[in-house]
């Protein structure tokens, strides 16, 4: 698997540093980039000096879920598209400054909202998202999540996805095309990713059903890792798993993958 460049998903690897020693933490361990979920809360500035020291390149980061209770995500919220608006601007400002290649433009609940009033809110707020994408020379990514982790979330399972994809038509908009959520979602990983492949801007992984390391669980990564690299997924495979333990302590995949 010497071929297939893995990334460090700092959301959940070494949560016990500031993102700043995460990525050092990254460097060490032999990942080729890292990514990230929330990063605001550490200047801009110290972030890209890391990023800069170690080499490594941040793949990605997430739009802020909001501030009210069981916010997951504001893009498809209908009545809040001017507090969206300002969290799709504020991780692209963020994503510009320290040189992100892309932005998770998170979508939230539709806790009693009407599916389709909740659709039209969220393609233009992605359409924002693509503005600010192109403006930036980034992507804007949509992430299909799985229904037990995160009930009533507007984005369930790949057909939700493809069907934004193709509604915002943007070529700035792509589908986090992560495993673990579309493996509980249906599985059969290989042969969906390659339909879908023209529409993917990053893939994720980890073991299911757990979310753990991703050499224990259901699918066999060192497997399916190199052969979606083999139907023509060229970027980093980023691990968003929950370490059992401490992190440094949960890598033994990396060696074994490759």
């Amino acid at each position: 698997m010497s071929h297939v460049m893995l990334s460090a998903n700092l959301g959940f690897l070494w949560t016990d540093l500031l993102l700043t020693d995460r990525i050092r933490a990254a460097k060490a361990a032999g990942f080729d980039a890292v990514e990230c979920h929330w990063p605001y809360g550490e200047e801009a500035a110290l972030v890209k000096s890391a990023l800069e020291e170690t080499g490594l390149s941040m793949l990605g980061l997430n739009t802020a879920k909001g501030l009210r209770e069981g916010d997951v995500g504001l893009a498809a919220q209908v009545g809040r598209e001017v507090e969206a608006r300002a969290a799709i601007d504020q991780a692209f400002d963020y994503g510009q400054a320290i040189g992100a290649k892309a932005v998770h433009v998170m979508a939230g609940t539709l806790k009693g909202q009407d599916e389709e009033a909740c659709a039209a809110v969220f393609a233009g707020n992605l359409a924002h998202a693509a503005d600010r994408a192109k403006a930036a020379g980034m992507i804007a990514l949509i992430e299909p999540l799985n229904p037990y982790d995160n009930p009533d979330y507007v984005l369930i399972g790949l057909d939700k996805a493809v069907s934004m994809i193709e509604r915002v038509a943007r070529p700035e908009l792509k589908i986090m095309f992560d495993c673990y959520h579309l493996q509980i979602t249906g599985g059969d990983l290989l042969r969906r990713f390659r339909l879908v492949k023209d529409m993917v801007g990053h893939v994720q992984f980890a073991g299911v059903p757990d979310r753990g390391e991703p050499d224990r669980g259901e699918v066999a990564y060192d497997r399916l890792l190199p052969a979606l690299h083999d139907a023509g997924w060229n970027g980093a495979f980023g691990a968003e798993y929950k370490p059992s333990g401490k992190t440094g302590d949960t890598l033994g995949w990396m060696t074994a993958f490759r």
